[in-house]
């Protein structure tokens, strides 16, 4: 049967859950399609499906350093409400992109909105979480040589 290697193309099933069971995400209808060491997808990931079959399952927990790392307290900022445009209403959760340019603009979520600040929090919604994740190989497709 044919394994998964570094450089083919392959399709997983995968759930990911939180310690606590939360499903943080999850392939709905269509497997997601990827290069193996690539980059573009966590690396225990993709480690985790090198030498898996088709049709094989497994799960793995990837701990929090090695996924979004640490949740860090200094990416969390408090910004005056005067900074936001009076048109924008922001709300608990929102993404929001900060930054002079569009080009050098990071990510954000609104986490709290009180009556003259915004806090403002730049770590990753998953920062600090392991992830748990049960992957199924669906298909490989070998590099060309």
């Amino acid at each position: 049967m044919t394994e998964a290697e570094v450089g083919d193309t392959v399709k997983v099933d995968f759930k990911g859950k939180l310690n606590d069971g939360t499903v943080f995400d999850a392939t709905e209808e269509e497997p997601i399609e990827f290069v193996v060491g690539d980059g573009t997808i966590i690396p225990a990931f993709e480690k985790a499906v090198v030498g898996m079959s088709p049709e094989e399952t497994k799960s793995i927990t990837v701990p929090s350093e090695e996924a979004y790392g640490e949740y860090r307290k200094e990416l969390v900022q408090p910004i005056d409400k005067e900074q936001v445009p009076k048109d924008v209403e922001l709300e608990v959760g929102q993404q929001v992109l900060v930054g002079a340019t569009e080009d050098d603009a990071m990510p954000f979520t609104v986490a709290d909105v009180k009556e003259d600040k915004i806090i403002l929090d730049g770590n990753h919604p998953l920062a600090g979480q392991d992830l748990n994740f049960d992957i199924t190989l669906v298909e490989v497709n070998k590099k060309e040589n």
